[in-house]
């Protein structure tokens, strides 16, 4: 697995056009089979940014899943710095989600604060499982994100939400889906009024910031990198090895439960009675995709969201939303095959080289 990570994510080495041109090469087959399925690829492409940037509106959804994608991004980014490959961004959004949604009912001031500072806590506790299985028992961290995931879920959607955290209603025989409503003090203020765009888009840039100051210009970002590198030299180096992946972890996990806040105290207001985003696995898609760097994956993000946001108009022409997954699919192909055979093709041309 490590020589896998390091075929796929490569920042310092792979150019940024790479990225652009595989984005735009899954833009072009999403063209063609639109075409082929006898939709207007022009007219359903235009539905496409309409919906993603078409006003104030679109604008808005565009900007509010974008700062959702760059977080679980990051997530699964900064993990691969460390070494490892976090599957468990979705689990980690979820507690962090729940925990805005407990934290935000309480009547204190700075209630938003301590929301976003609870669900930050929730997620990286949940990520730091993970790292302290790693480093203690040898768990392969693929194998625990992804059971971890499965525990968040049933444990939260099926237990929790539905029965302890489950909101009261106003009446005898009313019953609301979910947990009881946060404090108002506790919504994102809204950046642009009229739209959905919130102070989480902003945040979320400037978590992104951070995380790039974190990991390029400190000593414990070098020594994160150096683990990731090489945990057996770094730890010959007199680097600690075991911790600097638990902190890794530990902030991978925050980042994602800061995302479920966003959703939580930005749209949602409560833990929804049904509550299924699958931003934490698209992270994967926008670290991919970004390579691993907090700019770069911040853009990615971007375009993710657009595509996100811009699909819901695809109806219109006849065309499901879910076909913007495909472009996004083909993008994450398109960047990953490359990496993953280019060592191969490298090693039969030297073979081919050798005379006989």
């Amino acid at each position: 697995m490590p020589d896998l990570r390091a075929r796929l994510f490569r920042p310092a080495r792979d150019p940024a056009w790479g990225a652009a041109a595989a984005l735009l090469a899954s833009f072009a087959v999403s063209f063609v089979a639109m075409a082929a399925s006898g939709r207007d690829p022009v007219d359903g492409f235009g539905h496409l940014l309409s919906g993603a940037f078409g006003g104030p509106g679109p604008l808005g959804e565009t900007a509010l899943k974008t700062s959702i994608l760059i977080l679980t991004g990051l997530s699964v980014a900064v993990a691969l710095i460390v070494g490892l490959f976090n599957i468990g961004a979705e689990g980690q959004l979820i507690w962090g989600a729940l925990a805005a949604a407990v934290v935000g009912r309480l009547e204190v001031p700075g209630v938003m604060l301590l929301a976003l500072l609870a669900a930050a806590l929730a997620g990286g506790a949940w990520g730091l499982i993970a790292g302290w299985l790693k480093v203690r028992r040898g768990v392969h961290e693929v194998i625990s994100t992804i059971l971890l995931n499965w525990i968040a879920i049933h444990l939260i959607q099926g237990w929790l939400v539905p029965g302890p955290l489950a909101a009261t209603g106003s009446g005898a025989h009313v019953s609301v889906a979910g947990t009881e409503a946060i404090q108002r003090g506790a919504w994102l203020p809204r950046v642009w009024p009229g739209t959905r765009l919130d102070l989480g888009f902003p945040l979320a840039l400037l978590i992104a910031l951070g995380v790039w100051f974190l990991l390029s210009r400190t000593r414990r970002g070098f020594e994160w990198r150096a683990v990731g590198a090489g945990p057996d030299a770094a730890l010959a180096a007199g680097i600690p090895a075991g911790r600097r992946i638990c902190e890794g972890m530990a902030l991978s996990g925050a980042l994602a439960g800061i995302g479920g806040a966003l959703l939580i105290l930005g749209t949602e207001h409560r833990y929804p009675g049904v509550f299924r985003t699958g931003y934490g696995f698209d992270g994967i898609a926008v670290a991919l995709v970004g390579g691993g760097s907090p700019a770069a994956t911040a853009i990615a993000a971007l375009v993710f969201g657009a595509l996100r946001a811009g699909a819901t108009r695809l109806q219109l022409v006849g065309i499901h939303p879910s076909f913007a997954e495909l472009t996004q699919g083909l993008a994450v192909l398109l960047v990953a095959a490359p990496r993953m055979f280019q060592p191969l093709l490298a090693r039969l041309r030297g073979r081919d080289a050798v005379p006989p």
